[in-house]
């Protein structure tokens, strides 16, 4: 247990049977009363960010989140299934929870999934992704004041914007940590 005035972000703890990741936190002290801590916390059950305010000397229980690689091998229909590298050791995650990460999965990537006492809270992709495009429209000249896009289709089914330069069958890399797909150069 420690006092709340310790969280800092990437911090996690549990409360009523929440688990929380701290994003932020604002320690705010007048003449007259106690310190008031404003958490902004994510709930990695539901995925919801709220903040929370609490005063100085209240506990929080801190807790460890286990994070393991695992290799991303195929859809089942209704779940995605994971190895694990090292056991192989098999998992499968339903693919409700997996909206988001599925637009980046393709096969073989290795993706580190997040647990606690057994219990999956989520899959962390890398940074970047190599994706092949299947579809894309032919470059067209003319108005390229402003950077010149056109949409892409990738193997994945997703929808990105990319340079006139790219052709059908070039490999690009897709940057996941943003809230939209977006093109971030040539694999």
């Amino acid at each position: 247990m420690v006092n709340v005035t310790e969280l800092r972000p990437g911090n996690y703890f549990t409360e009523e049977g929440n688990i929380y990741q701290v994003l932020d936190i604002l320690l705010n002290k007048t003449a007259m009363r106690k310190m008031v801590a404003k958490v902004k916390v994510k709930n990695l059950r539901t995925g919801a960010v709220t903040e929370m305010s609490r005063n100085s000397g209240y506990a929080i229980e801190t807790i460890r989140l286990e994070k393991k690689q695992m290799q991303y091998l195929y859809d089942t229909g209704d779940d995605l299934v994971f190895m694990d590298q090292e056991t192989y050791e098999q998992i499968e995650i339903s693919k409700e929870r997996l909206q988001r990460e599925m637009q980046f999965l393709k096969g073989d990537e290795i993706v580190e999934i997040t647990s606690y006492e057994d219990e999956i809270l989520g899959v962390n992709l890398p940074a970047k992704v190599a994706l092949q495009i299947v579809e894309c429209e032919p470059a067209v000249r003319g108005d390229t004041v402003n950077k010149a896009m056109k949409e892409a289709l990738l193997e994945t089914g997703i929808r990105v914007r990319v340079p006139l330069f790219i052709e059908s069958g070039e490999v690009i890399l897709v940057r996941t940590d943003t809230d939209t797909p977006e093109y971030d150069g040539r694999a």
